[in-house]
């Protein structure tokens, strides 16, 4: 019984240390610009208003910086699975010489600073032609995420028993055939992790997109660009606003996680 009240505590905690910073962003998000300077503040807001978050939106810039976030983000999550399941089946299926060398090279990857990297990819991508392009940063993005993508994604397969696929190759199916209709239904939620984590990865780096871009900024980037003339209801509904999408996409997708941690969902 006292373990039991010890774990409920222990939960309370953490889920405080996580919803009370999204809370007063959202309720100085939501509330008139004076009252963002006012002290001491209320743990309530006294009057919601969207003054504070219409002033954020209509700041030039912010629009476009958010469209190219979306872009980027999206950009990040299909090339993440794209090449992270292809490789993590061939890690779950195959046997070939390097297998586990392989595996440590994909962990080295993040072994390597974004700021030691960032300054030869800019670069590179002045002579590709593809400086300041979401492109480029997607594919930043993208070396960033793969590593997990594709040791989770590996794991997931090797779950999976291979007894399936050859009882499917048995009814007349080819091989692609019976990863699409067998194997990948029983790997999304796996793959719903793996989208969850590119995503929000994508979503909140800042130096890449920093270095990468001038003008197609991503959100991130183009807060820090402001942040030192920016007055501070700016701050506090920027800070929100950055929070947002990445629950929406969770949300989105919790029946595939949900099936993944064994919880039934409607």
């Amino acid at each position: 019984m006292r373990a039991r009240w010890f774990y409920l505590g222990l939960a309370f905690v953490f889920s405080a240390w996580v919803l009370l910073p999204i809370y007063f962003l959202a309720a100085l998000a939501f509330t008139e610009r004076q009252e963002v300077f006012a002290w001491p503040k209320s743990f309530w807001p006294e009057t919601l208003s969207l003054e504070t978050i219409s002033f954020f939106f209509g700041v030039d810039g912010v629009w476009r910086a958010v469209r190219n976030s979306v872009v980027v983000a999206l950009l990040t999550v299909v090339l993440a699975l794209l090449l992270g399941a292809p490789a993590g089946y061939a890690l779950a299926r195959y046997r070939f010489v390097g297998k586990d060398a392989y595996r440590i090279l994909i962990l080295l990857t993040r072994a390597f600073p974004i700021m030691i990297l960032a300054v030869p990819l800019a670069v590179r991508f002045i002579d590709f032609g593809l400086y300041d392009t979401p492109l480029a940063v997607a594919i930043v993005h993208t070396a960033l995420a793969l590593p997990f993508a594709v040791l989770i994604t590996s794991s997931l397969f090797m779950g999976i028993p291979k007894e399936l696929e050859e009882a499917a190759w048995t009814l007349g199916c080819t091989n692609l055939q019976a990863f699409t209709k067998v194997v990948l239904p029983l790997a999304l939620p796996g793959m719903a992790a793996t989208a969850i984590f590119a995503f929000v990865t994508s979503w909140n780096e800042v130096f890449a997109a920093t270095i990468l871009t001038l003008r197609e900024r991503t959100l991130t980037a183009f807060l820090l660009s402001v942040l030192h003339e920016s007055p501070l209801p700016f701050r506090f509904a920027g800070g929100f606003f950055l929070i947002v999408p990445a629950l929406v996409f969770i949300f989105m997708i919790r029946r595939y996680l949900f099936t993944l941690w064994g919880i039934a969902s409607r």
